[in-house]
């Protein structure tokens, strides 16, 4: 059960990102000015890079609209840091 959780942590934001970009593309075309970003995004960030895309708007990201950004970082951070925790002790020379 735990490795199927994992699967749907990495590759889930990834499909939906990807499947956003293929529905919608003009909504990236409009927040991103060039490729690289979004796709950095969907290689190592991808729950910061959908919740920075759903919450742009042309003024720019005002408001509560950081706190969902920063949920998103804080999210992004746990799905990588989340097995090292879960596993600490099959790491050698981790003491106690």
């Amino acid at each position: 059960m735990c490795c199927l959780l994992t699967v749907f942590l990495f590759l889930g934001p990834r499909a939906a990102l990807a499947l956003w970009w293929l529905v919608d593309m003009g909504r990236f075309n409009i927040v991103y000015n060039t490729f690289i970003m979004p796709f950095l995004g969907f290689l190592f960030l991808p729950f910061t890079t959908i919740m920075y895309t759903l919450v742009w708007q042309p003024n720019g990201i005002e408001g509560f609209n950081w706190v969902w950004l920063g949920l998103a970082v804080v999210l992004d951070i746990a799905s990588y840091t989340g097995g090292g925790y879960g596993n600490r002790n099959r790491i050698p020379g981790y003491k106690k």
